[in-house]
């Protein structure tokens, strides 16, 4: 397999690109990234030097750049994005831009090099918020926010290419990840760098906004299994089955840090916020997938990892 991974120096991008040449020797890797503060090199600094990856630095915007890449590959998998809320509501322009624009250029590549598989990476906030129950693949799509509405856009744009001229697209939208090489502005990795050097951690509101969280690994998995069993022209939720509060987050990660709750502190809550993400996974578990790591168990190596590696995210704290 030659396998394009766009945004494969960011978070799930690297562990995902580790997680394919590690699975599969004979893989060949092309990872287009554009380096912006989430894109980091070192997340891939165990298999730099493997004969079978490639890096390309270059813009899913740039239609020269992607067609060259494209050339080089025959699947695709879609990272790319912009993917905070938080700066999605101070500026919604780059966000569109990335996400629209960026998933256009590549799905048009894609059908001029033919490409066998074309797998989109998108998000569970794209049906927004639900107080009970969960969300099916065939549920509407509510987006409340800049962020969660360009990727919405772009799962119709990447969906619409397979209804209108027949390319191979599978679309994923995963509950929240954590794990090894998050950038620290998302909760937990920003969590536990405020905690290690004794800082108070805001938790939005009373915390008590839900999420499903799963582990990066086991994100990577589901992708490779859709990537080798996916059908064409659908959807299909990831989810770790671990629905917890932002303030159960919070204590859990005080307890594995040996801190205690005088490092709470509840800020104004966030625009637009969520109460909460619930996704129904029985369309992929049906194929045989389902995760492999516990909860509290990856949380643990989480936590382990970020305070053995502080050279890591230390200079890109905000």
């Amino acid at each position: 397999m030659r396998l394009l991974v766009t945004g494969g120096c960011g978070f799930i991008g690297s562990n995902f690109i580790i997680y394919m040449l590690e699975k599969y020797p004979d893989c060949r890797v092309i990872n287009l990234d554009k380096l912006t503060y989430a894109g980091n090199p070192e997340n891939l600094k165990s298999i730099r030097d493997n004969p079978n990856y490639t890096f390309i630095r270059g813009d899913i915007c740039d239609r020269e750049v992607v067609g060259k890449a494209m050339r080089k590959a025959d699947c695709v998998v879609h990272f790319a994005a912009e993917s905070h809320v938080d700066r999605s509501i101070e500026d919604d322009s780059v966000f569109v831009r990335t996400n629209v624009l960026g998933t256009n250029v590549l799905l048009r590549a894609a059908l001029e090099n033919k490409i066998k598989k074309f797998v989109h990476i998108s998000t569970d906030e794209v049906y927004g918020s639900r107080k009970e129950g969960s969300f099916a693949e065939t549920d509407i799509l509510e987006p409340s926010s800049p962020y969660s509405s360009s990727k919405a856009g772009s799962d119709l744009l990447a969906l619409s290419f397979h209804s209108t001229y027949g390319l191979p697209v599978i679309i994923t939208r995963c509950t929240n990840n954590f794990g090894l090489y998050q950038y620290p502005e998302k909760l937990i990795p920003f969590f536990i760098s405020l905690l290690l050097n004794g800082e108070k951690v805001p938790v939005y509101g009373k915390g008590q906004n839900i999420r499903d969280w799963i582990y990066v690994r086991d994100h990577c998995s589901a992708v490779d299994c859709l990537l080798h069993k996916g059908e064409e022209g659908e959807i299909y939720n990831i989810g770790g089955g671990n629905e917890l509060t932002n303030i159960e987050i919070t204590h859990r990660l005080l307890k594995l840090l040996g801190k205690d709750e005088s490092l709470i502190k509840f800020v104004e809550d966030r625009k637009g916020h969520d109460f909460r993400y619930s996704l129904d996974c029985s369309k992929l578990r049906k194929m045989g997938w389902k995760p492999e790591f516990s909860f509290d168990e990856a949380l643990e190596k989480t936590v382990k990892w970020y305070v053995e590696n502080r050279w890591w995210w230390e200079p890109l704290r905000l």
